[in-house]
């Protein structure tokens, strides 16, 4: 896993100091006794950490850690990007300490919107927990808290009539209903106060608002609203108006990286530890994968290649993402949950649409800020069928 290694020997500590490079790298220290436990870590500066780690210590009883007379072994990979360091640490730890790697990266699973497909009545609760792969319920995030992803869940709600109530459903007529039934908020199964295709058809249509990140709800709702208005029902159209105006805040409220998690599909674009280089870390149904290196100067028998062509190919080499475990995907969504929403983000994310495709002319353009070290592009808020006043 890691490229370079070589023995450590103290009294040539000077060639060390040498080889050593001054750049961002993941490392591991090994013992003489093969059943002691390696030091793993990332650092900014390899040489200056190994010196302070190895060197011979400036006072003889520091309590600083010196691990000079006890390793034997150094390994380590150049990082060209924090990003890269993060993940490349936490495949490490998961391969040396597979019992303790959780707690030792304090991995807190991000919270997701779960819809219950499984359940005999659907609804919808926020987890941090991924079902097994292949099951029928489906799960949308990655959220940046828990209070986010519930205030979604309940101002996305508002506009359907599917249950919120968390138990079991076993109709009955005379059960009394709760206060959503009494408002007109829920179809209320729970007293059979619709069929279960009526339900279902309702459950249905939040599926497609949550797949489709809200634009089939605002496609609904306009076509109500220029049916009406053609039909010269105006206080309709202005209710129905009002209702769109209403689904736009809720929807700009959802961050870009938000998406169905077996859908979730993109590009991270980092700078690399190679020259004249970035990295690509691909992401499919939320596992992330690479990285892969990119030159952005094409090879002389390529150089009539466009750069698009060269970035479809270059994807196309990844590996297959072999099929993983639920707590794997939920590992790299903490991941790249802590990355996305970092207030000091670096690198680029591009996220693929319903269909898959990637937006090619901003994942060029992307390279480009990277590799020149410029701010990333800014997320632009979710504008929802804007049409004129009625």
């Amino acid at each position: 896993m890691l490229t370079h290694s070589f023995e450590f020997v103290p009294a040539s500590d000077a060639e060390l100091w040498t080889t050593a490079p001054s750049r961002p790298a993941v490392f591991l220290l090994r013992g003489d006794d093969p059943q002691s436990e390696p030091y793993v870590s990332k650092t900014a500066n390899l040489r200056r950490r190994l010196q302070r780690l190895l060197g011979a210590p400036a006072v003889e009883h520091s309590k600083k850690l010196n691990l000079r007379d006890r390793v034997r072994r150094i390994e380590y990979t150049a990082t060209g990007s924090d990003f890269e360091s993060g993940f490349l640490l936490y495949r490490l730890l998961r391969s040396t300490f597979p019992k303790t790697y959780g707690n030792r990266l304090r991995l807190r699973f991000a919270p997701l919107v779960k819809l219950h497909l499984e359940n005999e009545f659907p609804r919808a609760s926020v987890t941090t927990r991924l079902g097994r792969l292949g099951g029928r319920n489906v799960y949308y995030g990655p959220f940046p808290s828990r209070t986010v992803a519930e205030k979604f869940a309940s101002d996305s709600l508002d506009f359907f009539k599917m249950r919120r109530c968390i138990d079991d459903l076993h109709p009955d007529p005379q059960f009394p209903g709760c206060i959503y039934s009494e408002m007109k908020m829920c179809l209320a199964p729970c007293f059979k106060g619709c069929s279960d295709e009526e339900y279902h058809t309702e459950v249905f249509r939040v599926q497609a608002y949550l797949d489709t990140r809200g634009e089939s709800l605002a496609r609904e709702i306009s076509v109500q609203r220029d049916a009406a208005s053609a039909n010269l029902q105006f206080e309709n159209a202005s209710a129905l108006h009002a209702r769109l105006d209403k689904l736009r805040p809720v929807m700009s409220q959802l961050p870009e990286v938000v998406h169905r998690i077996d859908h979730l599909a993109g590009v991270i674009v980092q700078r690399s530890a190679s020259p004249e280089s970035v990295n690509f870390f691909q992401i499919v149904a939320g596992r992330i994968s690479g990285p892969v290196t990119f030159p952005i100067q094409s090879a002389e028998h390529t150089k009539s290649q466009s750069m698009e062509s060269r970035i479809q190919e270059i994807l196309a080499s990844f590996p297959e993402t072999p099929a993983t475990t639920a707590l794997e995907t939920m590992e790299h969504l903490v991941l790249l949950k802590r990355w996305f929403y970092r207030s000091s983000r670096l690198g680029e994310v591009f996220f693929a649409d319903d269909k898959g495709v990637l937006p090619m002319r901003r994942v060029v353009r992307g390279i480009a800020r990277v590799y020149r070290g410029e701010n990333a592009e800014q997320e632009t808020p979710t504008v929802i069928n804007p049409s004129p006043s009625l």
